[in-house]
C-alpha cells in the first residue's frame, strides 16, 4: 500500500505534463506554435502550459505574445519581433523565433 502512495503522485503529475503537450505547445520541449493571421508562428524556449492565443487588434494587425520574451506583432504583413522589425512577410510564409533568433520560411 506504502507503494501506491509513492507511485500515485508521479503518475498524475506525469499525466498533468502531457496534458499540456500537443502539436501546438509542447512542454517538454518548450515549443509552441500558433496560426496568427495566415502564417504559422513557432516560438522556442517558451515553457508554458497554457499559451494565450493571438489576438486580432484591428484589420490586418495581429499580436501573439506566447511568452514574456517573445512579442510577435504583424501588421500589414510586416513582422516584429520584440521590437525588432525583420521585413515584409508574403502570404503563408512562417516565422520561427528559436531562442530569440527570427526567421521566415518562405511559403510557396
Amino acid at each position: 500500500m506504502r507503494m501506491y502512495y509513492t507511485i500515485l503522485p508521479g503518475c498524475l503529475s506525469a499525466m498533468c505534463l502531457m496534458m499540456a503537450c500537443s502539436r501546438h505547445n509542447n512542454l517538454f520541449l518548450g515549443r509552441v506554435e500558433a496560426t496568427v493571421g495566415t502564417h504559422t508562428v513557432v516560438v522556442t524556449d517558451c515553457y508554458r502550459t497554457s499559451v494565450p492565443p493571438p489576438v486580432k487588434e484591428q484589420d490586418a494587425v495581429y499580436h501573439f505574445t506566447p511568452c514574456r520574451d517573445a512579442d510577435v506583432v504583424i501588421r500589414n504583413d510586416d513582422l516584429t519581433v520584440n521590437g525588432q522589425a525583420y521585413g515584409h512577410l508574403k502570404p503563408n510564409d512562417s516565422v520561427l523565433v528559436d531562442h530569440s533568433v527570427v526567421s521566415v520560411n518562405r511559403g510557396s
